[in-house]
Parts: structure tokens; sequence; C-alpha cells
């Protein structure tokens, strides 16, 4: 089971609001909810500030970070806020090429080709680079409710590789595996540079204000039980173990719900689930002395009314009124989804989530 100490640093209304109590599988009053890119291309306030920059450019602002990202909180009314910003910009500093290429994502000019390039790969002992996050994060505390947690964020090792190693997204994933397979001590080394570096980034993240932070692990689903446990989990594991125990990490993984027993043993008080398999199940996979995040399908949020509210009430029966339930979807918010939905499906939690004493 995994506890928490009585952050003395932070404020009584912090430390009792809905999010983290469910993070510490406490009762809370409903179910807390937020949403995964709560700030994007869907909202039409973030998409005022969009305009006048570019998405790079947005993310090292830090001034436009903090406005979306509590525009964001305040418009849905959503139980935290997620700092904007993206997983792939610490790779800069560790020497890599990047640009967000219009209609393409994001696209790494000078990837890892071969087991050699690793060596090019430098380790984070100073996060000064990225300064601008945590100064993001410092606008955005100072901004927010005073009971409303901030939640930071970073790519977990096996995601960040993937980038890396494809230059982009991919479908196979064939060139990461490839060179997984290929040299154990090329990925060991690539490995341990992105923990080091991940870890300091994330207590900084911490240490600018940030309440809980998540883990993306967007990419795993790819991999067999088998190799998940053998290349990814260690090295999951060894960036949580980095962190501090008295701030929630969430552990989230997508694609494959047969990795939640290995999910949860990589670390975490919170396993970020997708729609892929039934709360319950998902719960029942991971242990009942863990909290869980998820897990509504966000296409979803593109049909009607009456089925945005019984696959939502779906989910909140699957969670069963146990303590430890953080209502999201399984992935983020589409660009093409109507902000009014959004609202509903906070409204909906909020009135249907099991209330306690």
């Amino acid at each position: 089971m995994v506890t928490f100490s009585k952050n003395a640093a932070m404020s009584p209304e912090l430390r009792d609001c809905r999010f983290l109590k469910a993070a510490r599988r406490e009762p809370v009053d409903t179910t807390p909810v937020w949403i995964m890119r709560q700030a994007g291309r869907y909202m039409p306030e973030y998409m005022a500030v969009r305009s006048k920059v570019t998405f790079l450019e947005l993310c090292k602002r830090p001034e436009l970070a903090a406005e979306v990202t509590v525009t964001a909180q305040r418009v849905l009314g959503v139980d935290a806020a997620i700092l904007f910003a993206d997983l792939l910009p610490i790779l800069e500093p560790m020497g890599f090429e990047l640009e967000y290429a219009r209609g393409e994502g994001p696209v790494i000019h000078n990837p890892i080709t071969e087991t050699g390039d690793v060596d090019r790969v430098r380790e984070l002992d100073d996060v000064a680079a990225l300064e601008f996050v945590f100064e993001a994060v410092r606008l955005i505390r100072r901004e927010l409710p005073a009971d409303i947690p901030l939640l930071g964020f970073a790519g977990a090792p096996f995601t960040l590789a993937s980038y890396a190693i494809e230059g982009g997204g991919s479908r196979s994933y064939a060139k990461t595996k490839g060179l997984m397979y290929r040299d154990a001590g090329a990925w060991k080394t690539l490995m341990e540079r992105l923990v080091a570096s991940l870890a300091r980034y994330l207590n900084a993240q911490i240490e600018a204000g940030c309440q809980a932070v998540q883990v993306f692990d967007s990419w795993a689903g790819c991999l067999a039980p088998g190799d998940y446990r053998r290349y990814v989990l260690p090295w999951t594991k060894a960036l949580i173990d980095a962190l501090p125990r008295d701030v929630p990490v969430i552990n989230f993984l997508t694609g494959n719900p047969a990795l939640l027993p290995l999910q949860r043993e990589a670390g975490g008080a919170v396993m970020g689930i997708d729609w892929r398999i039934d709360l319950g199940d998902a719960w029942r996979a991971a242990g009942e002395d863990v909290a869980v995040q998820g897990n509504l399908d966000p296409v979803v949020l593109l049909a009607d009314p009456p089925t945005l509210r019984a696959q939502t009430l779906r989910v909140l029966h699957a969670a069963g009124g146990r303590p430890g339930h953080i209502f999201n979807l399984g992935h983020g918010v589409l660009p093409e989804t109507d902000v009014a939905m959004v609202k509903a499906l906070v409204e909906i939690v909020h009135e249907s989530g099991v209330r306690r004493p």
C-alpha cells in the first residue's frame, strides 16, 4: 500500500482536496474528475491564444502556458489543473533537434538510427534549459484556486526513447524494438540517461509547485508482457522511485490491458488506464490497494448527450463506490470535441459520483 505523509508545506485546502484524497484512497464527497489534454484545440479560449503563436512557442512562454492551463480548469470546473506543456521539449537539451511540423505532429530530425548514436544523448545534469516549464508552474500555482491541485507530467522512459529512435510516431515501433532487442548495452545506457534526466525534471516541477505528477507511457502498449518486464519495468520503476513519496504519481499506460499487473509493479499511487478494459476488471488486475484513474473512451464525447450520460454512469458503476477512483478519459480529449460535452461530463461525474459521509 502506498502512503503519503502530511506535507506541512501544503495548505489544508490542497491537502484535503478531492483529487489528493482520492489519490490517497480516502473517502470523498463525490468522484474527482480532470481531463487529459483539457487545454486543447477543442476549446475556443485555447485557440484564441494558439492562433498567435506556434505550439512550441506556447509551451515555452510561461505566461501563455499559465493562461491556457488556468482557463481550462476554470471553464470546465474540473478538480485538478494539468500543466500545459509537452512530452518532448526535454529531448532538446539532451541533443535532439525537435520540430512540430504543421499537420505532422512532432518530428525529430536527428533520431537515433544506430546503437552508436546513443553515445551522443546527453544526460541532463542541470534542468535550467527547461526553466520555462518551472516558471509556468509557479505562475499557475499563484492563479489557481486554493483547493485545486496542479499536476505536472513527463513522458516515461520507453515512450521518450521511442520518439527519439523513431523520429516521431509509429505504428509498429520496429526501430525502437530493434535497438532494444539488438543491443542490450545501448538500451541500458539510453534508459539510464533518460531516467536520470526525467527524475531531475519531475522533481523540479514538484519543487516549483506541482502537487502530483503523471508519467505518460503512451506507447508501451506495443510491447508483449515479457518484453515490458525486461526492457521497461525496471526503468519506469527507477523513475517513480526517484520522486518524493508524499507526492502522488499517476502511472499512465495505454493500449494493452495485459500489462496492468506489471504497470502496478512499476509503481505509482494511481494507475491510469484506457477504455480497452472494464474499470472494475482493471482495478482487480492492478490490485485493490491502489487508486485508479479513468477510463471513458474519448470518442464518447462526440456522441449525443444520452450516450455520454449512460457511458459515464457505466464507468462510475464499475468503480463501485470504492475510495480511490479519479474520473478521466482513457486518453486525451479529441480536437473535434464540443466543449459543451466536456462541461456536461464534469457535471455528470460530480452529480452522480458516489458520495460518502
